[in-house]
């Protein structure tokens, strides 16, 4: 009896020892893999204005955007984009420019941040009501651009009038929705529109995953077809925006009565592999 407590506490004592070595395992993957990565370009928006002229372009105009879309982004407009409390903010209002009846912003950083692979981080608390349609996205930086040939990668994108449903996407020219083949996945988080969240997306020549809040939530892999499938491996860069209505946001109409609204974003990080 005696001998067989003894071994009882051996026992015990040796699978503490394998679960304090498999937390130790844990704990130095979890630091190589953050050693791993470079911040490599940021905006913290710790400053007070205007976007910083340095890191954002401003995408203008009321033309509707491929999508029947009802804003007019302007440019310069503290109305409409500027950094304050340590964020950047992007106001939709309702108010009139030539024939479209709502302003918004629409901030890329092409030419001034674009990335060919990596991880891109983006901390933001999104708007709400039927009719907006906030989104974190990327395009290839080619020029002129070939959509949906060059490709699109939709980090976030939120329609309002199916609130807490976060949409991952990308298009290419055999995978869009034009032709219904486009790859995505959709998360529902009933908090979306309450609470700030971190969207990631990180890819290289074979694969691209989504992330909220450092969980994996989607992923694609380069199917070898070539170009048409995946056309990823060139440049990309950055866009934050807010549309409203369109053939998407718009498809229950407009609430009037919700504007004006904001998306809020704490921090854009984008890193690359050492």
């Amino acid at each position: 009896m005696q001998n067989a407590g003894l071994y009882s506490i051996l026992a015990l004592i040796c699978n503490m020892r394998i679960f304090f070595l498999f937390l130790l395992f844990i704990q130095l993957s979890a630091v190589a893999q953050q050693y791993q990565w470079k911040l490599v370009w940021a905006d913290e928006f710790s400053y007070k204005g205007l976007p910083d002229s340095f890191k954002w372009n401003y995408n203008t105009g009321g033309h509707g955007w491929g999508n029947n879309e009802l804003q007019y982004y302007t440019k310069s407009n503290l109305n409409n984009a500027r950094v304050e409390k340590g964020n950047l903010v992007i106001e939709v209002r309702k108010e009139t420019v030539g024939s479209n009846n709502y302003t918004s912003a629409r901030l890329s950083t092409k030419g001034k941040g674009d990335w060919k692979n990596g991880r891109i981080e983006v901390r933001a608390k999104i708007p709400k009501g039927i009719g907006t349609w906030p989104a974190i996205w990327m395009l290839a930086s080619t020029t002129p651009l070939r959509w949906p040939d060059d490709g699109e990668i939709d980090i976030m994108e939120h329609v309002g009038h199916n609130p807490g449903f976060i949409h991952f996407s990308i298009h290419t020219k055999k995978f869009n929705h034009i032709i219904g083949t486009q790859k995505t996945d959709t998360l529902y988080m009933p908090n979306a529109i309450k609470s700030f969240h971190v969207y990631a997306m990180q890819w290289d020549e074979q694969t691209m995953h989504w992330f909220v809040d450092g969980k994996q939530v989607f992923e694609i892999t380069n199917d070898g077809t070539g170009k048409d499938a995946w056309p990823f491996n060139q440049p990309f860069y950055l866009i934050l925006n807010i549309a409203v209505g369109g053939n998407w946001g718009g498809q229950k109409g407009v609430d009037e009565t919700i504007f004006p609204q904001r998306m809020l974003i704490d921090y854009v990080r984008v890193y690359q592999k050492k």
